[in-house]
């Protein structure tokens, strides 16, 4: 796996040992002997994941923590405190400050690789969903939003005496709901759950079970991990902290977070507010991305696909049902007169008919239609397995619906509009004969255009159906 991997830490000795370890590991490790060193190189290398000391002689860790939380450019970077100091209250400031793990030296090199690891794969899921994207386009670039609404936090445990301590503990200090399901349920109610679980934290420390627990905690790790409906969830397992092997497989299998059963539950607590914090960050990242893709192919105005989707749902639309032997029918709509609607009442209400027109057409159109705007006043109709005569029908009862009813401007005048239709229809081939002509769709589109010239011609308001070449 490569990663770059910034080591801010004033020993010289430590930057030595972490540089050969992540060598070794084939990482690119990037040091720095301060903090105001760590900041600029953070700023400027952007690094995948940064190993910070807390005793630094310029800046405290904490405060270093504190500026790259605080700056666009680096607050998502992972960062790992590797700390001296067994004192508890550091410990809670780092996670307070930001910190996703706090390791206390002398530390397990195994158990902090694992974790390195476990934290590499999570960004780099982040980084996959943008690559090749302009994240300032998709908005994802934008200052952070802290996210303080409460989340749904579900225990997975067989001991119910443990459930109900463990509740009691967080519920004064959490303003999140919590629930509690046993092992044999947690599959099985996850996805009645599943909209509003962002955390499940599973018991691994079962002394009456011994090891079958802990291994049934990682294989349902495993499971929720590979469910569509709970595989974005933050997953953490609780230990009784002496189980090496345990935790190492965890961090592999995809925990966000490993929770001691003695751990304080102040620490607790902010290691939950964490993965909550890096839950919902990861979600936005996602809706950004959807949004994004789904503006790609959406006229913003009507809320009908674009042209360029369109011409692509239409092409894998031919080729459907050229293949099944049945016809497709395409229909080019134009509003009429609509230049003299902008001359006169002006471009807003241009827009308002335009909506309006979009709205009644989609309304008299089935779910496997395709409606598209594809011009100013110009919207593009796909009916798969339509007959001449029924494509006849709905295009005579869109300029109908259209017609029928005038558009109600903000003012209280009622505007009449119309719109006249070219149709075009593929001739019907027996199935298996041969493969969809690559040129259909565009030779469909270029005879309803003809069509749609020829009812303006004749009137306006009206079909014209396009006649196939002999």
């Amino acid at each position: 796996m490569d990663g770059r991997i910034l080591i801010i830490d004033d020993v010289a000795t430590n930057r030595i040992v972490f540089k050969v370890k992540l060598g070794a590991a084939r990482y690119h490790p990037l040091v720095a002997a301060g903090g105001a060193e760590g900041l600029r190189m953070a700023r400027k290398e952007l690094p995948d994941l940064i190993l910070l000391d807390l005793m630094l002689p310029d800046l405290s860790g904490i405060d270093v923590l504190r500026h790259l939380r605080e700056d666009p450019l680096t607050r998502d970077i992972p960062v790992i405190v590797v700390s001296s100091s067994t004192a508890l209250d550091d410990r809670l400031l780092a996670l307070e400050a930001g910190a996703d793990d706090v390791f206390v030296k002398p530390y397990d090199d195994d158990l902090l690789m694992a974790r390195l690891r476990n934290l590499l794969r999570s960004r780099q899921d982040l980084t996959d969903l943008t690559e090749g994207h302009d994240a300032a386009l998709f908005g994802i670039a934008e200052a952070g939003t802290e996210f303080r609404q409460p989340g749904h936090l579900v225990l997975v445990t067989d001991r119910p005496e443990m459930a109900l301590k463990l509740r009691r503990e967080l519920s004064p200090l959490m303003r999140d709901t919590i629930s509690v399901l046993s092992h044999s349920n947690a599959l099985a109610e996850s996805d009645a759950v599943s909209g509003g679980a962002d955390i499940y934290v599973i018991d691994a420390d079962d002394p009456k079970a011994g090891g079958p627990a802990r291994d049934k905690a990682l294989r349902l790790l495993s499971d929720l991990r590979s469910r569509t409906t709970t595989r974005h969830a933050g997953i953490c397992l609780l230990t009784g902290g002496r189980l090496r092997a345990e935790v190492m497989m965890g961090f592999d299998l995809g925990a966000n977070a490993i929770l001691s059963a003695d751990m304080p539950v102040a620490e607790i607590v902010l290691r939950l507010r964490a993965v909550l914090r890096a839950k919902r960050r990861a979600d936005l990242r996602r809706e950004q991305v959807q949004d994004g893709l789904r503006l790609a192919m959406i006229d913003p105005l009507t809320g009908l696909f674009n042209r360029r989707y369109a011409a692509a749902r239409l092409s894998v639309m031919a080729q459907r049902v050229a293949k099944e032997g049945r016809s497709l029918a395409v229909m080019l709509a134009d509003i009429d007169r609509f230049k003299s609607v902008n001359d006169r009442y002006g471009h807003a209400v241009g827009d308002d008919v335009l909506i309006e027109v979009s709205h009644r057409l989609g309304a008299n159109l089935r779910a496997e239609d395709l409606l598209a705007r594809i011009g100013g006043e110009e919207f593009l109709i796909a009916l798969p397995y339509s007959s001449q005569e029924e494509a006849q029908t709905v295009a005579r009862r869109l300029c109908y619906q259209v017609e029928q009813r005038p558009v109600l401007l903000a003012g209280g005048e009622a505007l009449t509009v119309t719109v006249s239709i070219g149709l075009a229809l593929s001739e019907v081939v027996p199935v298996g004969s041969r493969s969809c002509d690559p040129d259909l769709v565009d030779v469909l589109i270029g005879r309803a255009d003809q069509a749609l010239l020829a009812s303006k011609r004749a009137g306006r308001n009206q079909v014209t159906l396009a006649r196939n070449a002999a």
